[in-house]
């Protein structure tokens, strides 16, 4: 088997593919996966709603052209595929933050009917106070 890739890796053929588009195209479009990826470990209330939906339509749109093309190109299809699976997950952890009670459990909200706790902030919030704070003293 890896003499076969090897053999390969040095004819005219794979010369033409790694000089291509069908190579090079979805490499320079693994960013998006890869900052997809990094994204879910970051706080929920960043999580931009309508920019994740897009990029999740995009990705299943060009994932079925990257299927359709021929000569099939795979490796685009693998990226649009991590993207859609990625940009998916985020999709459901900010509907489940913002209209399923995450947020107020996060921030450890009492349920209803319970004394309400005071109001809390998230980090976003509190660095916009911090940098209202810092323009009033300047």
């Amino acid at each position: 088997m890896s003499s076969t890739f090897f053999t390969w890796l040095r004819s005219p053929a794979a010369r033409e593919y790694f000089f291509s588009t069908h190579f090079w195209g979805p490499v320079a479009n693994w960013g998006l996966p890869l900052a997809a990826l990094s994204d879910l470990k970051k706080d929920e209330e960043v999580i931009s709603g309508t920019m994740t939906t897009a990029l999740a339509c995009y990705s299943f749109v060009f994932m079925r052209f990257a299927w359709r093309v021929q000569p099939r190109n795979y490796l685009l299809f693998a990226c649009h595929f991590t993207n859609a699976a990625a940009q998916s997950v985020q999709d459901i952890r900010f509907v489940n933050y913002w209209y399923r009670g995450g947020r107020e459990e996060k921030l450890g909200l009492m349920a209803a009917g319970e004394v309400p706790a005071p109001p809390a902030e998230g980090k976003v919030l509190q660095a916009i106070k911090a940098a209202e704070d810092s323009k009033k003293a300047n």
